[in-house]
């Protein structure tokens, strides 16, 4: 890593941050010169002398011209994932990051891992090369996934084609989510029907065979019906060798609102496939990523695939009855996975061969979630209160059923060459003794209340806190074993909100949530686990946020996250084990995104973390650093109109070392890298977009599953776009 780097980069980003002001105030007279200024009795006869002074000049009587300023494409909005009511981002007080569209557009976002890698404070996992998974304040997960603020937990890869937007919410958040969210959420909202009649479609290919092309339908059908349809097709290579991708969906919606426009339905449909190449990446060295071309696979990608298939509805009624707001969301998903591969294990002491193991894991999971919240908003004497009460009901049916690969029919791993490293023999699956065939039925019921309370201009309280009562069935097939599970548990969230001006908030706030002991995927209750506590979730956060003139918003925090409750050997009986592991992650966290001027569009993050093991668990001693966790992560695109038809963008990502796993044997080494893009409106309605990943052409090991399975990163890769509007 060249040392200037990072000082260079961090001075870069506190000079806009701090000088971000002075573009932006020349911005916000020349919005004002054309739009909302109240002209006065004053201002009307100061008009009339300019004209002359004739007598028979007639006074106008005064006005008011308003108009709204369009909105910073990067900057978020409203939001009510935080808050499950619609709010500021500077009336949370927690961390919120929302990555928009437009962000995802200009930047070429290809899935969740792409959106993670601008979230300060978040790095993306390998996930086995079968699924989504982040690190959220060193806290691994593979289920804090959500959509409108449903659960959607299951285990795969999420295209971002019908999103209108990505919030990352950081810290603990049972209070607004329920069980898990330790770290934080991943919350997908998606795109509305809305009363406009609008028709796009894009078509993008590039290096690597990459092929893509998706379309956003809008329809007014009539004064109380819209219509909304996105769907995406790609099918594409990749330049791991052998490796490709091909995924559809489509997602058709409706709005319905009533006469009196206090009533409105939103419902929705989405078929989504993603079918691609099980790629778990390469083995490691001497504490290293072993030395290899980026693009050889190790195992077989022949025989390496992941298949997911996902079909969800869902609806929301809301009514507003003037002081009370009703609004009651539903959501009902299936989702069947299955995942096959042949992937690499250790590397030999000579460092000349490699083992490569198989198996092959199905699953099947059917989500029913109903959320009922009812807002109140009223006064006692000059305090205002927006108080919600809620009732969340949700049950999830998991199958899951695994099989080990044979080669040649016997050996379950052979050693092939790390110079030649396909595993050409055949491989036969079947079921060994230690294999799942299990089911589970799991079930929430949650109560929570929440009340934010307007003091004055300046302070604000928000508290509140979820009862959810969670229970596990849990039956495995092999054995006739039957477990059950059932954990009431409490998470309460308290913040204070002081706001010294308008624009700008400072806030405190504490958190709490809870894992039961099924884990993220239900998968590991065992007569060990369905004996344990849930694990804790504490979070102490502090922080400011700005909203630079309504177009650049700026937030910082600082953190401490505390993980109990986790399993530890017991030292006295070794068979045994205790609830006294834990696990500690502090650090600090800046991010800005929005317009600094008019011209010139920002999206960037730093944060500073440290994630280790207090107390010993049972997969580390106490000292270990947590893996995943960059002590340094910093993210900075910048896109800047050059003229109104052409525009320029330039991205920097800097991550330092990190460790694989949690043994820390293994570490990526630190890695810079650049990417860059070109925008050009080619004629009426239809732009054009070129984009470059990796423009350096830099080595670098974003992310891993474990010691062994290591993600290298892309060599430098171009896509172009094309968008028509009609």
């Amino acid at each position: 890593m060249p040392k200037p780097f990072l000082p260079l980069t961090i001075l870069a980003l506190v000079t806009v941050l701090l000088g971000g002001a002075s573009p932006g105030a020349a911005w916000s007279q020349e919005s004002m010169t054309a739009s909302a200024k109240p002209l006065s009795a004053g201002d009307s006869s100061a008009a009339d002398s300019t004209v002359g002074s004739r007598k028979s000049a007639q006074k106008l009587e005064d006005m008011l011209i308003a108009a709204r300023r369009a909105r910073a494409r990067y900057a978020p909005g409203y939001t009510r994932t935080a808050t499950k009511t619609p709010a500021l981002p500077r009336d949370v007080p927690q961390a919120l990051v929302t990555v928009s569209r437009e962000l995802v557009r200009d930047q070429g976002m290809q899935g969740i891992a792409d959106v993670v890698r601008y979230v300060p404070g978040m790095t993306a996992g390998q996930g086995e090369g079968n699924r989504d998974q982040a690190t959220i304040r060193g806290n691994s997960s593979t289920a804090d996934f959500f959509v409108d603020g449903v659960r959607d937990d299951a285990q795969y890869f999420r295209d971002l084609y019908n999103l209108e937007r990505i919030e990352a919410l950081k810290g603990s958040n049972a209070m607004v989510f329920g069980r898990g969210g330790g770290g934080g959420v991943l919350n997908r909202v998606t795109k509305e029907a809305q009363w406009e009649t609008r028709h796009d479609v894009t078509a993008e290919g590039g290096s690597y065979g990459k092929r893509r092309i998706s379309a956003d339908l809008h329809q007014s059908v009539s004064r109380m019906l819209a219509a909304r349809l996105n769907t995406v097709y790609e099918r594409s290579d990749m330049f791991r060798d052998g490796a490709s991708l091909e995924r559809s969906g489509i997602n058709p919606a409706i709005t319905i609102v009533s006469q009196s426009l206090k009533t409105r339905i939103n419902a929705g449909y989405e078929y989504f496939r993603d079918h691609r190449t099980a790629d778990r990446g390469i083995p490691s060295f001497e504490g290293r990523p072993v030395a290899t071309s980026p693009s050889t696979f190790f195992g077989n990608p022949d025989e390496s695939y992941s298949k997911a298939i996902v079909n969800s509805a869902t609806a929301t009624l809301s009514h507003d009855a003037g002081r009370v707001q009703i609004r009651n969301n539903a959501r009902v998903a299936s989702y069947d996975k299955v995942y096959q591969n042949v992937y690499p294990g250790a590397v030999d002491a000579a460092g000349a061969n490699v083992s490569v193991s198989a198996y092959r894991q199905a699953t099947d999971r059917y989500n029913l979630f109903n959320q009922t919240d009812v807002t109140w908003t009223g006064f006692t004497g000059d305090v205002t209160h927006d108080f919600l009460a809620g009732v969340e009901l949700g049950r999830q049916a998991t199958d899951n059923f695994r099989s080990t690969g044979y080669f040649n029919g016997t050996a379950t791993s052979v050693l092939v060459p790390v110079g030649r490293p396909i595993a050409s023999s055949p491989v036969t699956f079947r079921q060994t003794s230690s294999d799942t065939d299990n089911e589970t039925i799991a079930g929430t019921r949650s109560l929570y209340v929440q009340d934010q309370v307007t003091i004055s201009p300046q302070l604000r309280i928000v508290g509140g806190a979820r009862y959810e009562q969670f229970d596990v069935r849990y039956r495995d097939h092999r054995s006739a074993t039957r477990l059950t599970r059932t954990d009431g548990m409490v998470s309460p969230r308290f913040g204070l909100i002081f706001k010294p001006a308008k624009l700008v908030s400072i806030y405190a706030s504490y958190s709490r949530s809870y894992l039961p002991g099924s884990g993220d995927q239900f998968s590991s209750l065992s007569e060990v686990t369905s004996a344990l506590r849930p694990e804790r979730f504490a979070n102490y956060e502090a922080g400011a946020k700005w909203d630079v003139l309504d177009r650049l918003g700026i937030s910082a925090a600082v953190y401490r996250l505390d993980r109990t409750n986790t399993r530890a050997v017991d030292p006295a009986a070794p068979t045994k084990f205790v609830q006294t592991g834990a696990q500690r992650s502090q650090g600090f966290e800046l991010s800005a995104t929005g317009n600094v001027t008019p011209a010139w569009e920002l999206a960037a993050g730093i944060a500073r973390q440290n994630a280790v093991i207090t107390s010993a668990t049972t997969a580390s001693a106490a000292g270990a650093s947590v893996p995943l966790v960059p002590r340094t992560s910093l993210s900075l695109w910048n896109r800047y109109a050059v003229t109104g038809r052409f525009g320029v963008a330039l991205g920097a990502v800097h991550q330092s070392e990190v460790f694989a796993a949690i043994d820390n044997r293994v570490t990526l080494p630190a890695f810079n890298r650049f990417d860059a893009a070109l925008f050009a409106g080619i004629a009426h309605g239809i732009r054009a977009q070129a984009n470059v990943e990796n423009l350096l052409n830099a080595r670098y090991y974003p992310t891993a599953h474990s010691n062994n399975n290591i993600t290298p990163g892309s060599p430098r890769a171009a896509r172009v776009s094309v968008t028509a509007n009609f």
